[in-house]
């Protein structure tokens, strides 16, 4: 699982948070960003628990309708809907013993979380179309993008069960938080694509394609580097990756990553002269000032993000004083 590295101040807070909560058998909400790697943790809360030898079961609440949610959580029986021809299980039988992972658990309707939380209680519930209890020994983690207690407070997410699931909140810390662990989630991922390629050994990033990995906001998160990443290196053309595609969608851009010839391209506004050194040192003040902005105007994380040495920063920070206003 490479998408579970890092080397970070925060990352490393991370884990051992996750490792602290996997030894206490209680609920646990996982809170973070889409792609920041929620399921990843979940995986790793459950296999550092007591549970370990049992089964990890997951649900995706996105992926099912609000009326087949219920009927996958708690199994039905033969005839208790249309199309239901025999018994089934649902996921909290198949987790029994283990753990059961609620994936955007704020979109659970209401009334499956009436049942939810009678299992949070009381260890049982009713298949749906039976009035027979079934016991189960489930620990829930319930993972979101979204802010519960403001769903609580409009009436779409029970106060109770939301008591009853956050004995811990996690927060899965997003990649623009993670500092050098872009660049090294970036190693790994382009070394898998690279074994999968048949490559001898994996492209190198140039320092453009670097730089443009390090200013980019990342708001799909581990889940778009990986993306971004594996493209570029099937995309590359030799040993260097020299250009990063963030939207393979951009019109600008023929399968390959490459630009589209004058007669096909849109017309570009037109754009003022500049010469090499002067558009060096935009680049520059702009990748400076986004640096300080996410530090936190820390010029030694700021440093870091670029990949440079204090004294490096410090030195282009004065180059650039006037341009940055200092």
């Amino acid at each position: 699982m490479n998408e579970a590295i890092g080397q970070s101040e925060t990352f490393l807070a991370f884990t051992e948070r996750l490792s602290r909560v996997a030894k206490v058998d209680r609920p646990v909400l996982l809170v973070g960003e889409r792609g920041s790697g929620k399921e990843l943790a979940a995986a790793k809360i459950h296999y550092l628990s007591r549970r370990w030898e049992s089964p990890l079961v997951a649900l995706n609440s996105a992926a099912l309708s609000p009326a087949l949610i219920e009927a996958e959580l708690f199994g039905h029986e033969r005839g208790a809907f249309t199309g239901a021809v025999q018994e089934r299980a649902g996921r909290f039988e198949a987790a029994d013993g283990g753990t059961l992972l609620l994936d955007e658990i704020g979109l659970i309707p209401i009334e499956a979380q009436e049942k939810i939380l009678r299992v949070v209680e009381y260890g049982s519930f009713e298949r749906v179309g039976s009035s027979r209890p079934t016991r189960v020994d489930v620990r829930i983690i319930g993972a979101t993008n979204a802010d519960l207690p403001a769903l609580a407070r409009a009436g779409r997410f029970k106060e109770d069960l939301l008591d009853r699931l956050s004995f811990e909140v996690v927060h899965v810390p997003s990649l623009r938080d993670r500092g050098d662990d872009m660049l090294l989630l970036a190693g790994q991922f382009a070394a898998g694509m690279a074994h999968e390629l048949g490559l001898a050994r994996p492209p190198k990033f140039s320092t453009a394609a670097r730089a443009a990995l390090a200013a980019h906001p990342w708001p799909g998160n581990v889940r778009e580097l990986k993306n971004v990443v594996e493209r570029a290196v099937y995309r590359a053309d030799g040993d260097v990756v020299e250009e990063i595609v963030f939207d393979p969608f951009g019109r600008d851009e023929q399968p390959g990553g490459l630009p589209m010839p004058p007669s096909a391209a849109p017309a570009a506004p037109p754009r003022p002269a500049q010469t090499l050194p002067e558009a060096v040192a935009r680049l520059e003040i702009e990748l400076v000032r986004q640096a300080l902005a996410e530090a936190r105007h820390n010029q030694r994380r700021a440093a870091e993000r670029l990949g440079l040495t204090y004294h490096q920063f410090r030195g282009l920070y004065r180059k650039h004083a006037d341009g940055l206003g200092g």
